[in-house]
């Protein structure tokens, strides 16, 4: 096969071979996905449930059995994995906190563990400056201050 319409992107493992890391948090929201799931595939069996039921309850089940649940460190001296990190870019400030990939929700500031903002932020340490390259610019996030994550 030509190599001529494979995209690189970076290199990063696929999804499929990274660790589905998760806070305590997270696994509960598995959990709740299951069982919720579980109770609709039981309540559908008198006809026959819906493809897209059993996909997904595949899917959550699969996610359950790979999960490695990280405790956030209480007293987080860096940027990693469940920590809490208000960070400033020129006048703006944004609190985020590093999760898992299913309990990711920017719109709350829940961002997962392998968004490049993450990685960028991972191991900066208070007051660090960090370079942040996205959409073909950089971004400079000048101030960063760590708080335990309240999973």
């Amino acid at each position: 096969m030509s190599r001529a319409f494979v995209k690189e992107i970076d290199d990063a493992p696929p999804p499929a071979m990274m660790a589905n890391r998760v806070t305590p948090r997270g696994a509960r929201l598995i959990e709740e996905a299951i069982a919720a799931l579980e109770q609709d595939v039981a309540r559908a069996q008198e006809g026959e449930a819906a493809p897209s039921l059993l996909r997904d309850l595949r899917y959550w089940r699969a996610r359950r059995a790979s999960m490695q649940i990280v405790t956030p460190n209480p007293a987080p001296t860096a940027v990693g994995f469940g920590v809490q990190v208000t960070i400033r870019r020129g006048s703006l400030t944004s609190d985020i906190t590093i999760v898992g990939e299913d309990e990711a929700d920017p719109a709350r500031g829940l961002i997962a563990w392998t968004a490049p903002l993450a990685r960028a932020l991972d191991g900066a340490e208070n007051g660090e400056t960090v370079v942040f390259d996205r959409g073909g610019h950089s971004e400079e996030i000048t101030a960063i201050a760590i708080r335990a994550s309240a999973s």
